[in-house]
């Protein structure tokens, strides 16, 4: 009787990031152009101390010289059920999207999209009480239901795959996460 030893378990916790920790870079389609396009902090540009989120903001393509500033008093979060994601700053829609059986499945950026992934993928997940951040909800407790039920793990991780796919960004930093991740293991032996 060979018997295998147990899959490994993959664990998941949650570091508090919320909505705010995803907003430099926003990756965006181009309103212009219909290419990817970014929406970054302006440098040296005097923003909020406390919040970042709040700082200038400009929206570039630079193979079609778009560049529009964003001086406002604050991102709006657009909820659109039947449409699209659209980013906090100048409304365009969000370059990291695609639509599921179940919903929309979005990301601002490459790491907001790996935060999602890892959190998909994982059998086990640990969550910080809502009471320990003293603020508002984190981010993966954010996430809609859909994307948390372990029967809908294989389409939502299909998902990511196609989002991660389409965007030259995310797959230059997939690969370029993993042949860091290699360097690390053979540096260590």
């Amino acid at each position: 009787m060979n018997q295998s030893p147990p899959p490994r378990s993959h664990r998941f916790r949650d570091r508090r990031h919320t909505r705010y920790d995803f907003l430099d870079p926003i990756l965006v389609t181009c309103p212009a152009c219909g290419a990817q396009a970014r929406v970054v902090r302006i440098p040296h540009e005097p923003g909020h101390p406390l919040y970042p989120a709040l700082a200038p903001r400009r929206l570039v393509r630079r193979a079609c010289a778009l560049s529009r500033t964003w001086k406002g008093g604050g991102p709006v979060f657009h909820r659109s059920p039947g449409g699209t994601a659209r980013d906090p700053y100048f409304g365009v829609p969000l370059r990291l999207q695609t639509r599921t059986r179940h919903g929309l499945l979005w990301a601002h950026n490459p790491e907001h999209l790996d935060l999602i992934e890892r959190y998909v993928r994982a059998s086990l997940r640990e969550r910080a009480h809502w009471y320990d951040i003293g603020t508002e909800k984190t981010l993966v407790a954010s996430l809609p239901v859909w994307t948390k039920r372990g029967r809908n793990r294989d389409e939502v991780l299909r998902a990511v795959g196609r989002v991660r796919a389409a965007s030259p960004d995310s797959r230059r930093a997939a690969t370029a996460g993993k042949r860091l991740a290699g360097r690390r293991v053979r540096g260590l032996g």
